[in-house]
């Protein structure tokens, strides 16, 4: 199979020497091209330029938000998708089941291509809305296989890119400094910031972070999943999670009862949740100049925005998958 290997030399993980590894183990029976991504967006249209060319599969040794670059671009297409973890969590390539080491990934992405083990899976799609200095010309819906968080979430990212730097270094230790920092000094906790509004009409009007997701756990803490709700998986549509309340034991509690992985979140007064969501929107509140409506897609921060248009998409991308593998 041709196989082009898009490498993120600046992701955490990623050495020379790993990155030739993997490249010596799927060219044991594979053809191989490798292209390293020079700036963010780049591995969007490398995969892009290699699927019309006929590559038959783009395997993606980097972070998440290197692998959203390139599901991006292969939404729709023939070409498949493979997620080697090259990243500080890699949370996608644990989600399906890869081992965290990224050469024995790469072998068991190179048994999975030669017994056919490719599924479809669905994506998520995201049109995004800018008004003012923010206003950016003919922005490209992009889709995400793992998650889009708006509000506390994306500040708490915010903060982490900042420093991402100490990724390598710092590992989970750097999320929840931000975490910390977030919640009781860089984000307005005083007022709701958005609404939240389900294609049935249902209205969530008091949003402080909500997150759309397309697949569970959320994320990793070290070895433990941070498990939101097992409904949302990439045979489904969204699960949809929004906290009404900032309040640090209302935070707490849901943190604490994600990592404890014994049952999904349930909803309360202060958690909405929602599964099986096919589409909806978030409007930011603009008639309060103080509303903040930053957002992350699959781990990386966007910025700010007025409005984000979600809509499920099935069978959008295909994965390759270890055999036997459920997502």
């Amino acid at each position: 199979m041709r196989i082009l290997l898009v490498v993120n030399a600046a992701a955490s993980s990623v050495t020379a020497r790993r990155r030739r590894a993997v490249e010596a183990v799927l060219s044991e029976r594979h053809e191989v091209e490798v292209a390293a991504t020079m700036r963010r967006g780049h591995a969007l249209l490398q995969a892009r330029a290699a699927s019309r060319r006929g590559v038959e599969c783009v395997a993606v040794l980097g972070g998440d938000g290197t692998l959203n670059e390139v599901v991006t671009a292969l939404a729709g297409s023939r070409c498949a998708v493979a997620p080697l973890p090259g990243g500080s969590t890699n949370v996608f390539a644990r989600t399906i089941g890869l081992p965290h080491n990224p050469v024995d990934a790469a072998r068991s992405t190179s048994d999975s291509l030669v017994a056919g083990s490719i599924r479809s899976v669905g994506v998520g799609r995201l049109e995004t809305h800018r008004t003012g200095e923010h206003a950016r010309t003919a922005e490209a819906p992009r889709n995400f296989v793992m998650h889009t968080g708006i509000g506390w979430d994306a500040a708490l990212v915010d903060n982490v890119e900042r420093h991402g730097w100490l990724k390598r270094y710092a590992g989970h230790g750097l999320f929840v400094w931000a975490g910390l920092r977030t919640q009781f000094g860089g984000f307005d906790r005083t007022r709701p910031h958005f609404s939240v509004r389900f294609d049935d009409g249902e209205v969530v009007d008091d949003g402080y972070f909500t997150i759309v997701l397309n697949s569970d756990p959320y994320t990793f803490v070290g070895p433990r999943p941070f498990t939101v709700s097992r409904a949302a998986t990439l045979e489904r549509s969204f699960v949809v999670l929004t906290l009404r309340s900032l309040d640090t034991r209302v935070l707490l509690g849901a943190v604490k009862a994600a990592l404890a992985d014994r049952e999904d979140l349930t909803a309360t007064p202060d958690l909405h949740i929602r599964t099986d969501v096919d589409g909806l929107t978030v409007i930011r509140h603009s008639n309060d100049e103080r509303a903040e409506m930053a957002y992350q897609v699959d781990g990386d921060y966007l910025g700010p925005a007025d409005r984000l248009r979600f809509d499920h998409v099935p069978d959008a991308v295909r994965l390759v998958v270890p055999e036997g593998a459920a997502t």
